[in-house]
């Protein structure tokens, strides 16, 4: 075994929720992701959809029985010293699958190898190992230190409330029964006039509806400023629920650019064009209002694609007219319109 420190740390993380266009949706879910050589280790599982078992909804006996685990305080819950690493977002079910390893100590350093896919009680690593991942040797003090920090203070990443702005109750009442279906709590008001300054200070985000007047929207800005509360607003693009929602999304990753997998969205001439940070699977979604003012969604692409710049041809059919496009990978959620 490798004599080599990898250095361990921690970092928020987001697997974002959405609506799909076929009607489905992923559940929104915060977490705090394994940080090795300061990369993320999801990042080296480039068509993975799963998150950490330090999710930030889970009870906090649930999760400081987590981080005690890492710790190596109590036994391994799978046979052969074996830890979930990255499990089903939506179920956290082994046998809908997930990444497990060894977690064990050598002397003072915590060592963790063996990286395979597990669906089953036991991993099968001539399958389904991770043959290229690992083994990394932490330093017991380091690592111990960033495990144990959990247990001091606040749950890092969990920042999911959306303040909804806007006349029309009803459009809006769909927006929040949506963005709640994926785990994002949501409130509607026509302005912030009257709202206590520690009630703004809770919201991460505020989307206003198409309908709300610049001089409102100046005011709610002026009122989260006077409240102390720096969040992110976003002006609704279109009237189109799965598009709204992944506009939230994108507004919740602010200050989140550094572990973003995905960036630099356009749609013009054609075709989108975006940067991969990391190997990874990427959607790509248009939604467009048609002229009967109805909304129309279809799913474009989907694929793994290595790190670069990539240009992807669009079906002109598909954004025709008022048309905008949302690009998704694990951990970011990125939304442009369709320049013409």
């Amino acid at each position: 075994m490798s004599a080599e420190y990898a250095t361990f740390g921690l970092a928020p993380a987001t697997r974002p929720g959405g609506l799909l266009a076929g009607g489905d949706f992923h559940v929104h879910r915060d977490f705090v992701d394994f940080v090795v050589d300061g990369r993320p280790l999801l990042y080296r599982l480039s068509d993975l959809d799963a998150v950490s078992p330090l999710a930030s909804d889970v009870p906090p006996s649930l999760f400081t029985a987590q981080v005690r685990g890492l710790l190596l305080e109590t036994g391994a819950p799978l046979p052969d010293g074996r830890y979930v690493v990255y499990g089903c977002p939506e179920c956290e079910d082994l046998a809908c699958g997930a990444v497990t390893a060894v977690i064990e100590r050598d002397g003072d350093d915590v060592v963790w190898r063996d990286f395979a896919w597990q669906t089953g009680d036991r991993a099968d690593l001539e399958r389904d190992g991770y043959h290229g991942m690992g083994p990394f040797r932490f330093r017991g003090d380091e690592y111990r230190a960033a495990l144990t920090a959990l247990l001091d203070g606040d749950l890092p990443g969990s920042r999911r409330r959306v303040l909804l702005i806007g006349a029309r109750a009803a459009p809006l009442a769909r927006l929040a029964a949506a963005l709640r279906t994926i785990g994002i709590g949501a409130d509607i008001t026509q302005s912030a006039d009257g709202v206590p300054a520690d009630e703004l200070r809770s919201y991460d985000a505020v989307l206003f509806a198409r309908s709300v007047p610049a001089r409102e929207r100046d005011a709610v800005r002026r009122a989260l400023t006077g409240a102390g509360a720096d969040v992110p607003c976003v002006d609704a693009l279109a009237p189109v629920v799965p598009l709204l929602v992944a506009q939230a999304e994108q507004a919740l990753e602010a200050g989140r650019d550094g572990h973003r997998r995905l960036t630099d969205l356009t749609a013009a001439g054609g075709a989108a064009e975006f940067e991969v940070v990391s190997a990874c699977r990427v959607r790509l979604t248009a939604h467009r209002v048609d002229r009967l003012s109805r909304a129309r969604s279809r799913d474009l692409f989907d694929a793994v694609l290595e790190p670069g710049r990539h240009r992807v041809p669009l079906d002109p059919p598909a954004v025709k007219g008022e048309a905008y496009l949302v690009a998704r990978t694990a951990g970011t959620v990125l939304v442009t319109a369709v320049a013409p």
